[in-house]
């Protein structure tokens, strides 16, 4: 039986992908989490095998969570959701550990196949996101320019995207703000940006997050 941790800050996201699993043989949904911090003390807690993990949540989010649950527990296979089928999104959570990454609006019996995929040792990514990265290195014009950020790079970008101060994400990631500002600072020059507003116009260009969550 392979036990699985569903992570997502919306509840119907959730009961869905839990009536989803629950229907199917072989997989037991031994828990929920509404953040990455939820997550991380699910993870340590209720031993799961697989944790399926929403990139975009409040809080730390995905990417940052990812870590740490494999710090937790170094043998969880993580299967990151999101509705982002393109880059940075799939490299940064593989970087950071994930074994899967599938698109929201995968077939649900896709997520299934990931999920045993992962638990046989192997990688899955879905496969509208897995011929977008085989087309990537063809077509420069629809690179994103946050493929220039490391990871730890692109969480502080998603935090400065939500409004976050630097206080606020220091806190969160257990860094100074002095840290931060300087992560922040490192962000502009490599995007080549001048603050903040320029920062989060980018990141809706490039479809970083919808224009709505940057209001």
């Amino acid at each position: 039986m392979i036990k699985v941790l569903i992570v997502d800050d919306h509840q119907m996201v959730r009961l869905g992908t839990r009536r989803l699993l629950e229907d199917e043989p072989g997989i037991d949904v031994v828990g929920e989490a509404s953040s990455g911090e939820e997550a991380i003390e699910a993870v340590d807690t209720l031993n799961p095998q697989v944790v399926l993990m929403d990139v975009q949540m409040p809080g730390i989010g995905g990417l940052e969570a990812t870590r740490r649950c494999l710090r937790v527990a170094p043998d969880v296979k993580v299967i990151a959701l999101s509705m982002h089928d393109a880059e940075p999104f799939p490299s940064k959570l593989f970087e950071a550990g994930a074994r899967g990454y599938l698109s929201k609006r995968s077939d649900p019996q896709e997520l299934v196949k990931g999920i045993k995929k992962v638990m046989a040792g192997h990688r899955y990514i879905g496969g509208d996101i897995a011929q977008n990265l085989a087309l990537r290195p063809f077509d420069e014009a629809q690179r994103s320019p946050f493929e220039l950020l490391s990871g730890r790079e692109m969480q502080i970008t998603l935090m400065v995207i939500k409004g976050m101060t630097a206080t606020e994400m220091g806190k969160k990631l257990a860094l100074s703000p002095k840290t931060i500002n300087s992560y922040r600072y490192r962000v502009f020059d490599k995007l080549d940006l001048a603050n903040d507003v320029e920062l989060t116009k980018l990141a809706i260009k490039h479809d970083l997050i919808g224009a709505e969550s940057a209001a």
